[in-house]
């Protein structure tokens, strides 16, 4: 079978990290917190938040879309997080 429809290999959600930038004072990004706090609790995945306000580079990348998820690194979702969609990327 092609590697292009070999299907990638199921990660365990203990390996995987979510991270949430924002910045303080942003409701949306306390939201999207508890969501993170709460599936990643659930899942066993960790999670961190960087604020934007004290790096440049995020703030020049994410300034006019916080909060933004990250998933290992990759960009997962903005503005708002969706419980059912983190889970099943963390799980999925």
């Amino acid at each position: 079978m092609s590697p292009l429809f070999r299907r990638s290999e199921k990660k365990n959600p203990a390996d995987r990290v979510v991270t949430l930038i924002g910045k303080p004072g942003c409701h949306l990004c306390d939201d999207a917190q508890e969501v993170i706090e709460k599936v990643c609790a659930e899942v066993g995945a960790s999670w961190e938040r960087k604020d934007i306000t004290e790096d440049a580079e995020l703030h020049r990348l994410y300034w006019e879309q916080i909060p933004v998820v990250l998933v290992d690194g990759a960009q997962h979702d903005f503005w708002r997080v969706q419980e059912e969609r983190l889970r099943r990327a963390l799980t999925g």
